[in-house]
Parts: structure tokens; C-alpha cells; sequence
């Protein structure tokens, strides 16, 4: 068991970081390829689909500072924890004015909790970070974004299933396999290995595949959405992650509409709930 010094890692609460980059047109027009449209969904001057904003702000620390998992090395922004299996959680989003594609946009992220809880698999530290997107100086974005550190699993066996929480008035299937999940890492910067490295994910994280990327999955909530309600603006999305999707899952996308509120959610392969996602449309 990992030796956790909550105290020492809620030293972190408050601790800011501030990134400025432009939303240049290849990570839209990448994921837009990524998502199977025969062209981009945003040209340069047009708003940034939601919550498309994830491909930027991206780390680029040097390869000496990547850790084993691919993830860059425990500290920095980040609390240190010590925990060796880490993902990204779940969201809650809030739209507050649109984004456009080409200009110069600003993220300010605070710690904003480090709680350490017991779970079934032991211990879990949960990172709460808070982050505010600027256009100018407009407030465009709302993120509170959850991140999970977990202990090593002792155990493959899936946790039991929970149904679907409603019944569907529209659904679809998504393969997730290995060069969806390449391209979009490579979309997002993102170096954990468990995206990409069977031996690793299997054999050091002990997942049954390829694990499919949280934001990916939720972007494809989304995409089901706005492929029933083309012309839908969102006030505000959330999602959590309720058992990770791997590479041999094919995974079906359902949701459902009352009035403005909209219910998402994937099933895995074995119909077991694997992600939870509510929006509001504007």
C-alpha cells in the first residue's frame, strides 16, 4: 500500500497555472477526422464545437520528465500523489460564450481539493482542478475537472454492472479501436500508455484492452447529440466515468431528450453502464 500524506497534498489547494495558446485549425480539422466527418466541422472565424476546447492547453514537458505510465512526472502544477493508476474522472462544464476558431485564448486552472478516500480497491485520491477559459477578456468556459489516483488493481474482476438510466430515443455504435485511439492521443498530446500500449495496459494496469480516453468518449456522447439536434448549443455538459471502455468493447452511445435537459450515456460491449453525461441546451 502506497503511503499517502493527505496533509502534504492538500498543501497543493490554491496552487494556479495560467496558458495561453491559439485554436489553431489542425487539432479541429484532426478531430474531426477522428470522429469520421469527410471534412472539418470549423473553419478558421467559425465558433469551436463543445467541448472541442480539449485539444488545447496541451503539456509538453521534455521527454527526461515522463514517468513510466507516460504521464509527465509526479509534482509541478499537479500534486505529487503517490498512487501509481491515475485518469481523468469526470467534468462539469459551463458555457458561457462561444469560442472561435484561429483566436488567442487564455486557461487559468486552480487546485481546488485533494481528498483521500478507501474504495473496494483501496485507496483513491481525488484532485479537483477548476478551470477558467478566456477569450480577451471575456469568460467563456467553466471546467471543473476530476481527476482520480487509484492504487495498483490486485484484481481484473469488473465492478457490478448498473443499467442505463433511461430508455433510449436515440443510439448508435462506436468501435474504439487501436488507431482511433493513436490518433486521438496523438490529438491530445496525451503520452499515458494505456491508450496505446497493450502489454502495458494489460499486463502493469491490468485493463482488458486499450482503455478508451474519458474525453473521448464523452466527445462522442456529444457527437450522437449534435448529429440528432445539428443546430444544439449547450448552457452547460457533465460526465462521469463510471468503468473504463477498452479496444474490444463496442461501445453504444444512447440518449434521450426532455425539453431542454439531455441524458447521455455509453454501454459497454457487455451492456454495463461505462459513462454517465448530462447537457442543457441553451
Amino acid at each position: 500500500m502506497s503511503d499517502v500524506n493527505i496533509a502534504e497534498l492538500r498543501a497543493w489547494i490554491g496552487r494556479q497555472e495560467t496558458l495561453t495558446d491559439r485554436l489553431t485549425p489542425f487539432q479541429v480539422n484532426g478531430l474531426s477526422a477522428v470522429l469520421g466527418y469527410p471534412e472539418s466541422r470549423a473553419k478558421p472565424g467559425a465558433e469551436l464545437p463543445q467541448p472541442w476546447h480539449w485539444m488545447y492547453f496541451l503539456p509538453t514537458v521534455s521527454a527526461t520528465e515522463i514517468d513510466l505510465d507516460g504521464h509527465p512526472k509526479r509534482g509541478g502544477f499537479l500534486p505529487p500523489v503517490p498512487l501509481p493508476r491515475r485518469m481523468w474522472a469526470g467534468s462539469k462544464l459551463d458555457f458561457l460564450a462561444p469560442l472561435i476558431v484561429g483566436e488567442i485564448v487564455e486557461r487559468v486552472s486552480t487546485i481546488e481539493d485533494v481528498v483521500l478516500k478507501s474504495g473496494s480497491t483501496g485507496q483513491l485520491v481525488f484532485v479537483t482542478v477548476a478551470h477558467e477559459i478566456f477569450c480577451g477578456e471575456k469568460l467563456a468556459i467553466k471546467e471543473r475537472q476530476n481527476l482520480v489516483y487509484r492504487e495498483a488493481s490486485s484484481s481484473n474482476a469488473a465492478p457490478p454492472a448498473k443499467p442505463a438510466p433511461a430508455d433510449p430515443d436515440w443510439k448508435r455504435n462506436v468501435t474504439p479501436d487501436p488507431v482511433m485511439l493513436f490518433r486521438y492521443s496523438a490529438l491530445t498530446f496525451n503520452g499515458h500508455r494505456i491508450h496505446y500500449d497493450r502489454d502495458y495496459s494489460t499486463q502493469q494496469e491490468g485493463y482488458a484492452g486499450l482503455v478508451v480516453h474519458g474525453p473521448l468518449t464523452a466527445t462522442l456522447l456529444l457527437d450522437l447529440l449534435f448529429k440528432q439536434i445539428p443546430d444544439a448549443k449547450l448552457s452547460s455538459f457533465s460526465f462521469r466515468g463510471v468503468t473504463p471502455l477498452v479496444d474490444t468493447d463496442v461501445i453504444s452511445l444512447q440518449g434521450c431528450r426532455q425539453g431542454s435537459q439531455i441524458k447521455l450515456w455509453a454501454l459497454s460491449g457487455s451492456g454495463a453502464l461505462a459513462m454517465s453525461a448530462e447537457a442543457t441546451l441553451v
